[in-house]
């Protein structure tokens, strides 16, 4: 629920409510985490750069996996959904991790 909470406030581009779940030291990454955001304002400024992108995205599902869940999204313009595995930790994300190939996503968290 709370990935979904914060999918749905990106999409109006409600930042202080996203701010609400990041973790300060956040990591945003495609794999490697000393790449990426390393923390919630450059997590922060990232979605902010990107919300016309963001309103444009398509939330297809999202699969909880104990701490984690697999948010998989379609971006416009795309057939085929993308995934971000997001890591919580007393309420708060931790990780988010992107995978092109929601298939390895899922494998990710064992599903």
């Amino acid at each position: 629920e709370l990935a979904r909470d914060g999918f749905e406030a990106a999409l109006r581009g409600e930042l202080d409510a996203i701010a609400e779940l990041l973790d300060p030291d956040v990591k945003w990454h495609g794999g490697n985490p000393s790449s990426g955001c390393q923390n919630r304002d450059e997590a922060l400024g990232w979605i902010s750069n990107g919300l016309a992108r963001v309103k444009n995205v398509e939330l297809v599902d999202v699969v909880g996996a104990g701490d984690k869940v697999v948010v998989l999204i379609r971006p416009a313009g795309q057939s085929e959904p993308v995934a971000n595995v997001t890591t919580f930790k007393d309420g708060k994300v931790v990780e988010m991790v992107h995978y092109p190939d929601p298939a390895e996503a899922l494998a990710a968290v064992g599903g």
